[in-house]
């Protein structure tokens, strides 16, 4: 049988919320000495990954290139004989019309050899820039992967240095939510989500919301001081608490009395 949450108080749903949020603040902060090492570490990874496509694709069109090399040297190849076999039959001729035969034969025959030999020199060319593509792929490749290497151990020295304590927090996060109701919970991560700084409860501060610093009306502040329901700030969303009830000592303004 699935054990219920304890119904809290308004109160206890506040602290419980604020107790939450420290510690998922203290996580996010350690995301925030990891910086953008991961996005770039992914990001390196993705183009060591695309450039490796490539040269596999260059080098299967090597391939290509080089079948078709080998195709019109034997077509060069098999020109030639024909040319010396009609050359040799031009001495052995009974009449000019054979003879004419031959001749073109001869001609047909040389074209065939200029296009082979032009199409081998475009496949040989296209080799030739295949290979340097190759080559500058690699380089960048291996200088890539250093710059991966250099960016994984920068990133693991950062995780393994924080791991433990990470790993603890968000136990303590986890355990701290099991107390809080899902209805509650659910809205305080969607708060949490929409706001650049995670903070989805704040303590009120000088008279203002301690998230995004717009003044409080004094009813208002009244209410939140009562304890009695959960109050958001009508400007930016998030769940507003009474600093004395977390023990945070009230800022008060530094503005002298006339």
């Amino acid at each position: 049988m699935a054990t219920q949450k304890k119904e809290l108080t308004v109160e206890e749903k506040l602290k419980a919320l604020f107790d939450l949020q420290q510690k998922l603040s203290e996580i996010d902060a350690i995301k925030t000495l990891r910086g953008e090492l991961p996005q770039e570490v992914q990001d390196l990874e993705d183009e060591i990954a695309g450039l490796h496509t490539r040269v596999s694709k260059f080098e299967d069109e090597i391939t290509v290139q080089n079948e078709e090399l080998a195709r019109n040297r034997e077509i060069k190849a098999k020109a030639e004989e024909l040319i010396d076999k009609y050359t040799a039959d031009q001495d052995n001729v009974r009449n000019n019309r054979e003879y004419d035969y031959l001749t073109k034969e001869i001609e047909y025959q040389t074209l065939n050899i200029e296009l082979a030999e032009k199409k081998m020199n475009e496949a040989t060319r296209r080799a030739e820039a295949l290979k340097a593509e190759i080559e500058k792929a690699k380089e960048q490749c291996t200088d890539r992967e250093h710059a991966l290497e250099e960016k994984k151990s920068e990133l693991n020295e950062i995780v393994s240095e924080n791991k433990q304590k990470e790993e603890t927090l968000r136990e303590k996060a986890k355990k701290q939510e099991n107390k809080i109701e899902e209805r509650l919970l659910t809205a305080f991560k969607r708060i949490r989500k929409n706001t650049r700084n995670g903070l989805g409860i704040v303590a009120v501060q000088r008279n203002a919301c301690g998230g995004c610093f717009n003044r409080i009306p004094a009813q208002r502040q009244m209410e939140i001081k009562m304890h009695k329901k959960v109050i958001v700030c009508e400007y930016c969303g998030r769940i507003l608490i009474d600093p004395e009830l977390v023990g945070i000592a009230p800022e008060v303004s530094t503005t002298k009395a006339k």
